[in-house]
């Protein structure tokens, strides 16, 4: 089957060049928004010595946590041999490669000082889980490309499997890793929880799914190259696995939070009385990114369309699940003396209020559109997807789509 498919560059160069002159404005945009706070300093935005990770990282988390989970379909094909999404791998790898670039693009531009990158690179503290991730970050980038080349040199195609099976695994440290950081801070009440590493990876799953399904669909939408409805479906269906999954965490999280009687104040903070963090968990992360998808992809009659939607649903409900987390944990006052209430000049002890400023969504957007530019880039100069993804053309026995 793979010898009779036929891989080409996207060919539509108006739509090509529209889309990334819109990706360069939103880059532009970004890095001018970086320029302007390392000149004046982050006392231009919505942080502060309270709020220090602001809307810049809460998209440069889900990035880098939707990395992880773009390279599903790779490992599928490679790692578990479902050969119907062999020929639909290469964009996986491609993805995630881009996505990672995207969110730690803004990671590094959001630092303050972000020549002080080269420190963190060069001195290591191995007690540090920042410094752990380095290494999980700049690793993956090295393990998937190279797991890219063995995938589209038919010379090297027989150490593909390996490779794949070594990206699999690093990919859920990885995510492990990038969950840990909030698991692992034992000063914030909403994150200190061994739970964050699973949950991390379950949201990984279905935000990258998502995001792959939607990348896919616009892919072929743009160069008019067949779809096939197969390959599809059982797309949607791992989705609906991985969606059930991270509700099934986060449900976990916040009830065994609930038996201690120490984090009464913030899950009723998050819960309840927190204003928009409560109304962005509910309505945002459980309702539209997880209730609604799971409706839109089980319920009977079920479309193209209606998985579409339900993959912008989750990616929606992602940015709300990681502002409700990032934002949302830090506004909670630090528990600074146990036991004792605690007040000052500098707002200890109390509920803390943010609102992003322009030059944090700049900033947030141009790390999504770097990530966009660069499978956009990739499409238009290298072979990364088939002439044509039919059923007949992926799998031509039909027997596992008419399964579905």
């Amino acid at each position: 089957m793979a010898a009779n498919i036929v891989y080409r560059e996207i060919a539509n160069k108006r739509t090509f060049w529209l889309l990334l002159a819109l990706c360069g404005v939103f880059i532009a945009g970004g890095f001018w928004a970086h320029l302007t706070m390392e000149h004046h300093g982050h006392v231009i935005t919505g942080m502060d010595n309270r709020i220090v990770w602001g809307l810049p990282h809460v998209f440069a988390v889900f990035l880098i946590v939707a990395a992880s989970g773009a390279l599903n379909v790779a490992s599928t094909a490679s790692v578990f041999g479902k050969s119907i999404y062999k020929p639909l791998a290469p964009l996986s790898g491609l993805l995630s490669v881009a996505l990672l670039a995207g969110g730690l693009a803004v990671l590094v531009l959001d630092l303050g000082r972000s020549d002080r990158i080269i420190v963190a690179a060069t001195r290591y503290n191995f007690k540090s889980i920042f410094a752990w991730n380095i290494f999980l970050y700049t690793g993956f980038f090295a393990i998937v490309g190279g797991y890219l080349w063995m995938m589209m040199e038919r010379r090297m195609n027989a150490y593909a499997k390996p490779l794949g099976a070594t990206a699999f695994i690093w990919r859920l440290v990885l995510t492990t890793g990038t969950g840990s950081i909030f698991g692992f801070l034992i000063a914030r009440e909403a994150y200190q929880s061994a739970v964050m590493a699973p949950m991390f990876i379950s949201f990984s799953l279905s935000y990258g799914t998502a995001l792959y399904l939607l990348t896919l669909a616009a892919a072929c939408a743009i160069d008019d190259r067949p779809l096939g409805d197969a390959v599809v479906r059982r797309l949607k269906n791992l989705l609906a696995t991985f969606v059930a999954a991270s509700l099934y965490f986060v449900a976990v999280f916040h009830l065994t939070n609930l038996y201690f009687t120490r984090n009464h104040g913030v899950e009723n903070f998050i819960l309840v009385d927190g204003g928009i963090f409560t109304a962005l968990f509910w309505l945002g992360q459980v309702a539209i990114g997880s209730v609604l998808p799971l409706f839109l992809l089980l319920a009977p009659g079920v479309n193209r369309c209606r998985i579409l939607l339900s993959c912008i649903a989750i990616v929606i409900g992602g940015f709300c699940q990681m502002y409700v987390t990032i934002i949302g944990g830090q506004a909670w006052p630090l528990d600074l003396f146990p036991g004792f209430a605690a007040s000052s000049s500098f707002f200890d002890g109390e509920i803390h209020g943010y609102v992003p400023s322009l030059w944090e969504t700049l900033l947030a957007l141009g790390g999504v559109a770097l990530a966009a530019a660069i499978v956009i880039v990739a499409l238009k100069l290298l072979r990364f997807l088939p002439e044509r993804m039919d059923d007949q053309t992926l799998d031509p026995s039909h027997s596992d789509a008419r399964a579905q």
